[in-house]
C-alpha cells in the first residue's frame, strides 16, 4: 500500500466540533479554554500548535507548551510531532513547568550566581539538610521535618523569600520554620544546589527583578498554551504572566470543576486573576464529552452544581443514556471489598471483558488492603498505583549520588550518602569533624578532603582514606573530560565493585542480581538522555561532560516529578485514589467508601473545604465510559472498633431517578432486587457449569 500523506492541518480543524475549532483558530487575545472532563483539551492544545506553525507562520521555536506531567508533555509532544514533519517543530518546547524553569535557570546562571553543573535537591536530599540544621537547635521527629518542609513548599510557591517569612508567620511553629528556611536557602546557595520548588520561584524573581533577563525571555517566547491550568500555584501563574504580559498571547486550557490540589498549592482562583488581569480575554467552553454515557453525565453535572462557579458549564453527550449508576450499600468495609472483587470476577466473564477494563477507585490508600486480599482470592491481577518508585530505590539514589557528586563536587548531600559506599571505614565521627573543618572553611567536603590544613583535625588513617575515595572520585571526572562519559561511569561501578557490596548487604542473591540490573537501566537511561534530541540547537557549542551534567539534571527531575518507567498496559484490574485517576478513564469504575468522614473527608468537613472533595467526587465519577458502580459501607474499622458510618452527603446531591439502590431498603425496587438474585444464580450456576 502507498503510504497517504500527513493530513494538512486545515482537515484536522475540520473533524474538530465547532468549540473546538474557535478555541484553536482563536489567536487576537488570551484565551481561556474552560475543558471540560472528557472533551477532548489535548487535542485541541496540540492541534493549535500546528495551527500557529502551518497557518499563522509562527516559528516554532518561538512556542513553549507546558502542562504538569512527564507523561501528558510526552503525550502532548509525540501527537505534535505526527502534525509538524521535518524541519517544521524544530526548537519547540513541550515540557513540564519544572522543566522549563530548569532551562531558565541553566540559560541565567551567571545572573542567578550559580556555577555550571549546579545540583538538583529532591524531597528526601531537602529533607535530610533539614534534618541536620532542625537537629542543631534540638532533636526533632519525622513529622516536624515533614511539617516544616511543607511549610518552606508552601511559601516559596506562594513567592514568600526568606527575609519576609517572619512577618508571614502565624505562631510559634511557624517562627521557627521561617528561621530553618533562611538557613535551608543559605545553605543551598553555598552547595550550588536548588530544590523543585526553586524551579518556579528563582525564574519568576530573576524575571520580576532583571529587566533585561525578562525580555531575554520575552524575544525567545512568542506564544505559550498551559495545560491543566486549573492547578496552577501563585508562581507558575505569574511565571505565565510576565513572560506573556507585553504580547498577551497565549492560551490557558483548564477545568475548575477538576481542581483538586489545593493541599499542593494549586490555586483555581488562577481563573478569576486571569480575567482581572488580561481584561480581553476570550472563553471558549468545550461541554461536548467524548467520554462518557448522558447518565453518568447528568450526575456528574448535579454534584458539581452544588460548588460556586466563576464560568458555569453542562457536559453532554451523544452516546445515549447507558445503564443506570448503581448504589451499593453493605454491612461493613469486609463485605464491601468482597463485593466489588466477586462482582469483577463475574462481570468479566459474563461481558467478555478485559481486567483492565475495571478500576477501582477509593479516596485513600488504606482502603485498598482489604481490596487486595479479596482479589488474591479470586485470583484477580491487579495493578496497585503508587508502587516504589523507580529512583526511591535505594541502588538508585546511590547511583545518582555518585552521578551528582561528579558533576557537582561541591553537593554535600551525595558526598555524604556514598562517601562510606561501599564501605571505605570511613565512621561518623570522621565525618562530623571533616564537617566543622569544612565549615571554618567555607568549603565543600569533597574540597576541604583536598586541603593539608585537615592532617591537624583528623588522624592520618582517616585522611588516607577520604584521600584515597576524592582521588578516585577525581580520576572519573578526569577519564569523563577526556573521552567517553558514559564509559567512565560504567568503569566506576566496576571498578569500585559496587556489585559485591549489593550482595553482601541483600537477603538473596536474586535481590542483589536485580538491584544491579536496575542500576544497568539508569545508566542506560542517562546515555539516552544525552542523546536525545540531535537537533536540539542548545547542545551544539556543549562538551560530552556539559551533556551529561544536563543529562544527570535530567533526570534528577524526572525523579522528583515522579516518573515511572514504561506505562503498564497488561492485563490487570486498575486500583488507585482519585486523585491518582485524574486524566485516566475506563469502561466500568467502582468508587467505594461513599460516606460522611471519608469523602467528604474528615478533614475538609472540620476545615470547611468540602468543594474540593465535591470536585474530587466529579472527577471519581467522569473517569466511568459505560458504567459507573458506587459502594458504601454500614459500618467500617476504626482505632479496632466497628463504628456507624453515615452515606456521603454527595449520594444525596446526584439525581435519584438515575441511581439502582442495593442494600439499602427505603431506596431499593423489591422486584429488582428479585430480579438481581435469580441472576446471580443464573451466574453462578453457568460458572460452576
Amino acid at each position: 500500500m502507498t503510504p497517504q500523506p500527513p493530513k494538512s492541518i486545515l482537515s484536522r480543524i475540520k473533524g474538530l466540533n465547532p468549540r473546538q475549532q474557535e478555541a484553536v483558530r482563536y489567536i487576537d487575545s488570551p484565551c481561556l479554554v474552560l475543558a471540560g472532563a472528557g472533551s477532548g483539551k489535548t487535542s485541541v492544545i496540540t492541534t493549535k500548535i500546528a495551527y500557529l506553525v502551518q497557518e499563522c507562520g509562527m516559528s516554532a521555536r518561538k512556542i513553549a507548551a507546558v502542562t504538569f506531567t512527564n507523561k501528558a508533555a510526552r503525550e502532548m509532544k509525540e501527537r505534535v510531532g505526527q502534525m509538524l514533519k521535518g524541519k517544521e517543530g524544530h526548537g519547540l518546547t513541550v515540557s513540564t513547568f519544572h522543566t522549563l524553569g530548569l532551562n531558565i535557570i541553566r540559560g541565567e546562571l551567571k545572573t542567578l550566581g550559580y556555577k555550571p553543573g549546579f545540583s538538583l535537591f529532591d524531597p528526601e536530599d531537602a529533607k535530610a539538610l533539614l534534618r541536620d540544621l532542625m537537629n542543631k537547635d534540638a532533636q526533632v521527629d519525622a513529622e516536624q521535618i515533614n511539617a516544616v518542609q511543607s511549610k518552606i513548599s508552601t511559601w516559596k510557591n506562594d513567592l514568600v523569600l526568606p527575609s519576609d517569612a517572619l512577618s508571614f508567620a502565624a505562631d510559634d511553629d511557624e517562627h521557627f520554620a521561617a528561621r530553618v528556611y533562611e538557613a535551608y536557602v543559605r545553605h543551598l546557595k553555598a552547595y550550588n544546589a536548588v530544590d523543585f520548588d526553586d524551579l518556579i520561584l528563582l525564574p519568576v524573581v530573576l524575571l520580576q527583578r532583571d529587566p533585561e533577563a525578562l525580555a531575554r525571555w520575552r524575544r525567545k517566547i512568542h506564544y505559550m498554551l498551559v495545560d491543566e491550568y486549573q492547578d496552577t500555584n501563585v508562581s507558575q501563574y505569574l511565571l505565565v504572566k510576565l513572560l506573556m504580559a507585553e504580547r498577551a498571547t497565549f492560551t490557558v486550557v483548564g477545568d475548575d470543576d477538576q481542581s483538586i490540589y489545593a493541599w499542593r498549592g494549586a490555586r483555581p482562583e488562577n481563573l478569576i486573576t486571569l480575567g482581572d488581569d488580561f481584561p480581553r480575554l476570550k472563553v471558549v467552553k468545550l461541554e461536548q464529552n467524548y467520554r462518557s454515557t448522558g447518565t453518568i453525565l447528568r450526575a456528574a453535572n448535579t454534584l458539581i452544581a452544588n460548588n460556586p462557579h466563576v464560568y458555569d458549564k453542562t457536559l453532554w453527550s451523544d452516546m445515549g443514556d447507558g445503564a443506570p449508576i448503581r448504589v451499593i450499600m453493605n454491612r461493613h468495609e469486609e463485605a464491601e471489598a468482597e463485593r466489588v472483587a466477586s462482582e469483577i470476577f463475574t462481570r468479566r466473564i459474563k461481558e467478555n471483558a478485559a481486567w483492565r477494563d475495571f478500576a477501582v477507585l477509593y479516596r485513600g490508600n488504606f482502603q485498598a488492603r482489604l481490596l487486595e486480599l479479596k482479589l488474591q482470592h479470586y485470583q484477580i491481577p491487579y495493578k496497585l498505583s503508587g508502587g516504589t518508585s523507580f529512583f526511591s530505590r535505594n541502588e538508585i539514589k546511590d547511583a545518582m549520588a555518585y552521578l551528582r557528586l561528579l558533576i557537582n563536587p561541591a553537593d554535600d548531600n551525595a558526598f555524604l550518602r556514598i562517601v562510606n559506599v561501599p564501605r571505605r571505614e570511613i565512621g561518623p565521627g570522621t565525618l562530623e569533624k571533616l564537617a566543622n573543618y569544612a565549615t571554618e572553611r567555607s568549603n565543600s567536603l569533597f574540597a576541604a578532603c583536598h586541603e593539608i590544613g585537615l592532617e591537624q583535625q583528623l588522624p592520618t588513617r582517616a585522611v588516607e582514606r577520604l584521600g584515597r575515595f576524592t582521588h578516585f572520585i577525581d580520576g572519573v571526572r578526569k577519564r569523563m573530560d577526556q573521552g567517553d562519559a558514559i564509559a567512565a561511569i560504567r568503569d566506576m561501578l566496576r571498578d569500585m565493585d559496587y556489585e559485591a557490596w549489593l550482595y553482601q548487604n541483600a537477603s538473596a542473591p536474586t535481590v542483589a542480581e536485580r538491584r544491579m540490573a536496575n542500576v544497568w537501566i539508569l545508566i542506560d537511561q542517562l546515555e539516552k538522555s544525552l542523546n536525545r534530541d540531535p537537533e536540539d540547537d542548545t547542545a551544539s557549542d556543549t562538551t560530552e561532560t556539559d551533556g551529561v551534567e544536563a543529562a544527570i539534571s535530567r533526570l534528577v527531575l524526572r525523579d522528583i516529578l515522579e516518573q515511572q518507567a514504561e506505562e503498564d498496559d497488561s492485563d490487570r484490574v486498575q486500583l488507585l485514589t482519585m486523585h491518582a485517576s485524574k486524566g485516566l478513564e475506563f469502561p466500568h469504575v467502582y468508587l467505594m467508601g461513599l460516606e460522611e468522614d471519608l469523602l467528604p473527608h474528615r478533614n475538609a468537613i472540620e476545615m470547611d473545604t468540602v468543594e474540593e472533595e465535591r470536585r474530587l467526587a466529579y472527577v471519581g465519577i467522569t473517569r466511568a465510559r459505560r458504567s459507573l458502580t458506587l459502594t458504601l459501607a454500614r459500618q467500617r474499622k476504626a482505632y479496632g472498633e466497628l463504628m456507624d458510618c453515615q452515606p456521603s452527603r454527595f449520594l444525596d446531591e446526584l439525581p435519584d431517578e438515575d441511581l439502582e439502590w442495593e442494600g439499602r431498603a427505603d431506596k431499593e425496587d423489591p422486584e429488582k432486587k428479585q430480579a438481581r438474585g435469580k441472576d446471580a444464580i443464573a451466574g453462578l450456576r453457568s460458572l460452576l457449569g
